[in-house]
């Protein structure tokens, strides 16, 4: 481990154990040091599994809860230090000579050696990244410990920053202290579930810490890249590439408590927000921009907007004129910064149209500041506020709507029927309603995406235009662009006849004409890896989008393919910069789309060097996806190792598909997991199940692999893999397939991932609660097989090998994760057990919160959840 980060690990960690002693004593801290080395020891052999068992078995439950929470806590406190170190290797790498790995600077300089200035130029104009952000409920933490984490953090580096021995660096301790204490006894575990307006709020807080800032940031990274010595003094060669989206407020798919009125509340708090953030940036540049008319006299069409703004509001301009007399710029702009407010508190009289109008201004004030010389001003912040404006609008997000295909079915029927109407089909027309209302007060690009889950054919695309239809006055449905999301392999085979149907329905027809035939489909990653499994899944994707981009080829359309990818490697989760250079070539063509999960809104966007490195890694992996060389080597590998895929495949469905429909699997399976108290951590808004079934089908992507993380299998990341490879044979052409082939690449480096991250000693002991040992057997089998050939493959002598920095991270955590582990077999061992009727109230009380503390912190300890 590096010096830094071992120092700030220990520093917190003693911290606590300050803390922990304070709190609850000597004893406490005791108990925690005990069951801390005994997990250390049982890694290299010198305590059994039985005696942490025992230890564990003494403590009374209240003293179990205690030290849980204790390691819990450690978790975030690794978890922040790492964090630190990560930004520290960010900045120390941060050379613009020497661009970074993955960075834009490296893809501008490698596709103008490759393709010359005029194609990087088309390149980056064409580029799209459009992260869409969700409240699909993976994030374990409450919003109250994650705050108290960010202020242990600005301590951390406040006391880091001190000189030694200093009054400062004393005073940094002490505060640090107060807010590790503070952390400590702060619940870990919500009182109350989340509305779906608490997770819109939730998210929010990552683009008013995060987003807002860093996004011209980014650009500006571009715009340097292109031309080092002119950015800030010339007119911006980087047009902004990022758009935001958002299901939260808008995804009401199996989720009875997102409504209409949900959705309207949702876009009024984005727009309150970003309104807000524009309001405060342009009041700031504009009290700072004293330029005056001697030195930078204004252009005529200044003085015309001003002028007419005088004419409009006499007694405001007035104001300001009296406050910056002789600096017509900043005028202008603190005008503006006025007409911002009047729009957000909906002073109809002063407020903007909308953002267009805005930018107007902006671009006035601009254009004569560049006219009079003033190029760094024109150039400089004021086109970072440019760049925000053009990204967020005054809606912030493009909220999208989704549903499922069935529910659409059932509305249509009834309608046609012309009899009464029940309360969903109802609510369907309401949604559409709400939708037109958000176009005409924030427009249309505030929400037209509508997405329609399970989507089987080219009807359950035209429903939604026929509903729009009858839920509006002829001529006033609003404009959509309806979204068909193939989730399962079935649908997934199924899709470019689904698309060939949807050429057909007027609705798709007019919207092809109005956007130069472009058009969307979703691919969805969770559902299709629990349907077939992940290696089948994976697979069945990539043709999937190689068969798209030749439909899309034919037909003569511009398709963004938006990717449903989750925050675990179960389902679909993992780096995006390399998932996406894995995909199919031609599919991404300068765009790509994908969801933004839960714990991962957070661990990308809640630090801003971070949040930077994530949105740069992103678009230079869509630049490069993009180049012929990389798509050719692709092709080329594809081609060569398609024969062995195929029968990697088949082997790994049937291998997983057998496993998964063996009789009692559900009932085992709740048996063996937490699945069933996972409702119970209040972690969203969204049912765990879309209907009231106990059945797999039913029981939806997250919790699936969520109860698998918690029991340490990770089934859902690996589960077939080692059967496929068994059956494909040739360990040096898989091998081959490994170095040349991204997808294979990906595939194998995910896998290893989850299994680096599985315990077979504690995961068997999940797995026996079942009482089915053949399943038991047939899963650890599966394990040592998949383990055995990985490493063969890739020629590892152990997991994670060549990731230093990420097997550092596992190998660091793993034994405190077991330590959890053990607390919560304790706890579900009881609550399985023949004799779990015969528990009183209390201790089934202490048993059940004991069981929920230990699945916050090993989600925690292994920074993954569903």
């Amino acid at each position: 481990m590096p010096d830094r980060l071992r120092s700030d690990v220990r520093l917190l960690g003693e911290t606590l154990g300050t803390i922990l002693a304070e709190s609850g004593g000597e004893d406490l801290l005791a108990d925690v040091e005990r069951l801390r080395r005994a997990v250390i020891g049982a890694r290299d052999g010198s305590v059994t599994g039985e005696q942490i068992t025992e230890l564990v078995a003494s403590w009374p439950l209240e003293r179990a809860k205690q030290v849980a929470r204790a390691f819990t806590v450690y978790f975030h406190l690794a978890n922040l230090a790492e964090e630190h170190h990560r930004i520290r290797a960010l900045r120390e790498r941060d050379d613009a000579a020497n661009p970074p790995r993955e960075s834009l600077a490296a893809a501008v300089r490698h596709i103008r050696e490759e393709a010359g200035e005029e194609r990087l130029r088309e390149f980056v104009e064409g580029m799209e990244f459009h992260p869409v952000l969700t409240a699909h409920p993976t994030e374990a933490r409450r919003r109250a410990v994650s705050t108290a984490i960010l202020r242990v953090g600005d301590q951390l580096e406040r006391l880091r920053a001190a000189h030694p021995g200093s009054a400062e660096e004393a005073e940094a301790r002490r505060r640090l202290a107060e807010e590790v204490d503070l952390l400590w006894r702060t619940s870990q575990l919500r009182y109350t579930k989340l509305d779906p307006l608490d997770e819109v709020r939730t998210a929010l807080a990552a683009f008013d810490g995060t987003i807002f800032r860093v996004v011209p940031e980014v650009y500006r990274a571009l715009d340097a890249a292109i031309d080092p010595e002119g950015t800030g003094r010339r007119p911006p060669l980087a047009r902004p590439f990022v758009r935001y989206g958002s299901w939260i407020g808008g995804d009401r798919d199996g989720n009875p408590f997102v409504t209409h009125e949900v959705t309207r509340e949702a876009i009024a708090i984005q727009s309150e927000h970003v309104l807000r953030a524009l309001e405060a940036a342009c009041g700031r540049i504009g009290r700072t921009l004293t330029v005056y008319t001697g030195l930078t006299p204004p252009s005529e069409d200044l003085r015309a907007a001003l002028a007419t703004a005088q004419a409009g509001h006499p007694r405001l301009i007035a104001e300001i004129v009296k406050r910056s007399p002789g600096e017509p710029h900043r005028q202008l702009l603190l005008f503006a910064t006025e007409r911002l407010r009047a729009t957000r508190e909906r002073d109809a009289d002063l407020a903007y149209p909308g953002p267009e109008a805005f930018l107007a201004d902006l671009r006035t004030v601009q254009q004569s500041l560049a006219a009079a010389g003033a190029v760094r001003q024109a150039y400089g912040e004021l086109q970072h506020l440019i760049w925000q404006a053009e990204t967020f609008g005054f809606h912030l997000a493009e909220l999208e709507v989704r549903q499922h295909s069935a529910v659409h079915a059932r509305a249509l029927e009834e309608l046609r029927a012309g009899g009464a109407l029940s309360e969903a089909t109802e609510e369907v027309l309401a949604t559409l309603r709400v939708i037109a209302w958000i176009q005409e007060r924030f427009g249309v690009d505030a929400c037209r995406r509508y997405i329609v889950s399970f989507t089987r054919s080219a009807e359950d695309v035209a429903a939604v235009y026929e509903l729009a239809e009858r839920a509006l006055p002829s001529g006033r449905a609003p404009v959509l662009d309806v979204v068909p999301l193939f989730e399962t392999g079935a649908d997934l085979d199924a899709s470019p006849q689904v698309l060939d149907g949807m050429l057909k329905l007027p609705g798709v027809q007019r919207r092809l004409e109005q956007t130069g035939r472009r058009m969307e489909i979703m691919l969805g990653y969770s559902d299709s890896a629990k349907d077939v499994g992940p290696v089948s899944a994976t697979l069945r994707l990539y043709d999937a989008q190689a068969r798209l981009t030749a439909w899309a080829r034919d037909n003569r359309v511009e398709l963004t393919m938006f990717h449903g990818r989750g925050g675990s490697l179960g389902r679909g989760g993992g780096p995006a910069n390399r998932a996406l250079l894995a995909q199919a070539p031609g599919s991404v063509a300068g765009r790509f789309k994908v969801t933004e999960q839960g714990e991962v809104i957070f661990a990308r966007y809640g630090q801003r060097a971070i949040a930077r490195r994530h949105i740069e890694q992103v678009g230079h992996a869509v630049l490069m996806a993009s180049t012929r060389t990389v798509q050719e080597k692709a092709e080329a590998a594809a081609e060569r190792f398609r024969g062995v895929a195929d029968r990697i495949a088949v082997a790994a469905h049937d291998a997983y598909r057998s496993l998964i429909d063996t009789e009692g699997f559900a009932e085992w399976f709740s048996r063996v997991s937490p699945l069933e108290e996972l409702g119970e951590l209040r972690l969203g808004s969204r049912p765990s199940r879309r209907s009231a079934a106990r059945g797999l089908d039913d029981l939806r992507a997250i919790p699936w692999v969520f109860a698998w993380t918690q029991t340490r299998v990770n089934l859902p990341g690996w589960y077939g893999l080692g059967s496929g490879l068994a059956a494909a044979g040739d360990p040096d052409a898989l091998h081959a397939a490994y170095t040349e082939w991204p997808l294979f690449a990906s595939l194998l480096d995910n896998a290893e991932m989850s299994l680096a991250k599985t315990d077979r000693a504690i995961a068997e002991r999940y797995l026996m609660l079942g009482g089915r040992p053949e399943l038991t057997e047939r899963v650890l089998a599966e394990y040592d097989r998949t383990r055995e050939l990985v490493l063969k493959v890739t020629r590892h002598h152990r997991l994670l090998e060549n990731r230093t920095v990420l097997s550092r991270a596992v190998d660091l955590r793993n034994p405190y994760v077991d330590a959890l582990s053990h607390l919560q077999l304790r706890a579900l061992e009881a609550l399985r057990s023949a004799e779990a009727g015969e528990l009183s109230e209390e201790d089934r009380s202490h048993l059940e919160r004991l069981l929920l503390l230990t699945v916050n912190g090993v989600a925690a300890g292994l920074q993954n959840t569903g």
